[in-house]
């Protein structure tokens, strides 16, 4: 009697279960239905550039013929990337949001959320005369000429990113073993405007290029390729903060570097062999103008409209709508640099990473560079022309711009 009961039990229970799942979809199999929509973003300050394929490789004769940029068919997925170099003023945003940080942490002004965490109260005015703050400013001898100067070297920030490659080969590891955090210094370096060359005169550009309002438009430089990164996840956690607050639910690709090539598919601008960003074969359009910021000449610096760096949006766009693609200032990707990686690198998204600790030797700290800058000559303009700087280096014409990959085939189908 009692092994019937139980079955007739278990016959209940059942039937309960398959009629509430009828209840959801008639028993068919239809998929989650409460999950949030995704319309796609369209991020301010970014184009899209749609996937394709492109010849990566020398747009002219190597003259090196050091065969570092041998032709080979690729397929980029589809991103967005900044329609210019990060700017002074994008990054001093960057910049105050750390030194605000820092301000309301020494002065407790904290809230506790609803997981239990301690979080920076944003709402609360930061009182900069309060003499807690003093430990933020230069003092005793540090001191210049009286001024009350923020001690740039306390503005620190750390990031954190996940190895993915390393995850994807070694299964039986933690997933605690491939999160890696830095902790990073992120004032750009202004010293690298007179560190970059000898016997000449450039202590202008280092006491106002980052700061005056003069330069605010003018592309950041003076940061390496850790900073760069650092600014990425910082703007990506900015950007989810947002969303969170919102209450979108769900959150995009983290902004980044781009990589190497997507970097000249960008810049290639759909005209997939021309060697310069604008589509033709010289620095000059028919007029004689020179059309993007470098060195021509034999030193004639100011031929091209400017001397130093110009304004992160001068000249034309290419095509994609991306300025300054060639010139201005070089640019971070995200890829390491090796010599012969066209040779073993995939056709699909290629792409050579290596994270480089400070034990590493000096050529395992190699970053690839593009752009030239407006100190270089007119072969570095060229979108297929690689060039590299390690990654701790900082210089007064590297900068970079950040990228996005798009979820979806195509923006067509949103």
């Amino acid at each position: 009697m009692k092994k019937l009961l139980k079955s007739l039990l278990a016959i209940f229970v059942l039937t309960i279960v398959a009629s509430s799942c009828t209840t959801k979809g008639d028993g068919q199999l239809i998929g989650v239905m409460d999950r949030p929509a995704w319309k796609g973003i369209n991020p301010y300050g970014m184009v899209y550039i749609p996937s394709g394929t492109l010849h990566i490789g020398p747009g002219d004769q190597d003259i090196s013929n050091t065969f570092v940029q041998r032709s080979k068919s690729i397929s980029i997925q589809g991103f967005y990337m900044d329609d210019t170099e990060i700017t002074n003023n994008e990054y001093r945003q960057f910049v105050y949001w750390v030194r605000d940080s820092l301000a309301h942490t020494y002065l407790d002004n904290f809230i506790e959320s609803e997981d239990g965490e301690q979080r920076i109260d944003w709402e609360m005015e930061v009182d900069w005369e309060d003499e807690t703050l003093d430990e933020l400013y230069y003092q005793g001898d540090e001191k210049f000429a009286g001024k009350k100067e923020l001690d740039v070297s306390k503005l620190e920030y750390e990031y954190q990113w996940y190895e993915w490659q390393k995850a994807a080969h070694d299964r039986t590891a933690s997933r605690t073993s491939h999160i890696k955090k830095e902790l990073v210094k992120i004032y750009p370096d202004t010293l690298a405007w007179i560190r970059d060359f000898a016997y000449s005169y450039n202590e202008p550009m280092t006491r106002n290029y980052f700061w005056h309002p003069a330069f605010d438009d003018y592309p950041v430089v003076g940061i390496d390729w850790q900073m760069a990164n650092a600014f990425c996840y910082w703007r990506t956690q900015l950007w989810n903060s947002f969303q969170a607050y919102r209450g979108d639910g769900v959150n995009s690709e983290d902004f980044r570097l781009p990589t190497e090539h997507e970097w000249e598919y960008a810049a290639r601008g759909g005209h997939d062999l021309a060697p310069y960003p604008w589509g033709g074969y010289y620095v000059r359009n028919a007029k004689g103008c020179l059309l993007a910021n470098f060195k021509p000449g034999r030193g004639n610096y100011p031929e091209d409209g400017g001397l130093y760096t110009v304004r992160a949006d001068a000249y034309f766009p290419n095509d994609y709508g991306l300025y300054n693609m060639a010139g201005n200032v070089s640019e971070w990707t995200v890829s390491a640099y090796d010599e012969n990686s066209y040779s073993f690198l995939h056709d699909l998204n290629p792409d050579m990473r290596y994270d480089a600790t400070e034990e590493d030797a000096p050529a395992q700290k190699r970053k690839v560079i593009r752009g030239g800058s407006w100190k270089d000559i007119a072969w570095f303009m060229q979108s297929g022309t690689r060039h590299w700087e390690f990654q701790d280096t900082t210089k007064c014409y590297i900068g970079f711009r950040c990228a996005l990959t798009f979820l979806g085939r195509s923006i067509n189908d949103f």
